[in-house]
């Protein structure tokens, strides 16, 4: 796991988080229950100036327990990272906010395809072609390539708070909560 320097993390996770970026997001609310599933298009620069544009289409599986239990308290994360300290860092992060203990994140990706536009050109060309298409549930995401899966893992975690209110109003509704 990771030192007791909890600030040394939380920075280095706060610089992750704000290097990526969501270009077009989505209004939907996921499931207060089960399984919901998040597509994206993940914009990927390279590391160096030189190097080329890449573009995976993607979808990221939130699933919420049916029961709570006390030995499940961790968040699981399937397929965001390749370096395993990132997904320590990450899991360190998120067990401390509750609204992410019990979820379980798997990330499902299809090829990497190369292009020789900019990141702003290629997220305007998906940008068009999602209203074309009249696509409203497809997020596009950019970031630079060493965090596509902190990019990803922003995504779904802004999609889980932004959607807490009508889960709370669901649970009232359905005599869960008073």
């Amino acid at each position: 796991m990771f030192p007791m320097d909890g600030f040394a993390n939380e920075r280095r996770f706060r610089a992750a988080w704000e290097a990526v970026k969501i270009i077009r997001g989505v209004r939907y609310s996921l499931f207060t229950f089960g399984e919901t599933d998040l597509p994206y298009y993940l914009i990927l620069s390279g590391l160096k100036e030189d190097q080329a544009v890449s573009v995976t289409q993607g979808d990221v599986k939130i699933t919420r327990p049916m029961i709570i239990t006390p030995d499940r308290y961790m968040p699981e994360f399937e397929d965001f990272f390749e370096d395993a300290d990132d997904e320590n860092l990450a899991q360190f992060i998120m067990a401390r906010t509750a609204s992410f203990s019990n979820l379980k994140f798997r990330n499902q990706t299809g090829s990497k395809r190369l292009v020789s536009d900019s990141v702003e050109e290629t997220a305007a060309k998906l940008n068009r072609k999602l209203d074309d298409e009249d696509e409203d549930r497809v997020a596009i995401l950019t970031a630079p390539a060493a965090l596509a899966g902190f990019a990803v893992l922003r995504y779904a975690s802004e999609r889980i708070m932004q959607s807490a209110p009508d889960n709370i109003q669901e649970l009232r509704e359905k005599g869960f909560l008073p």
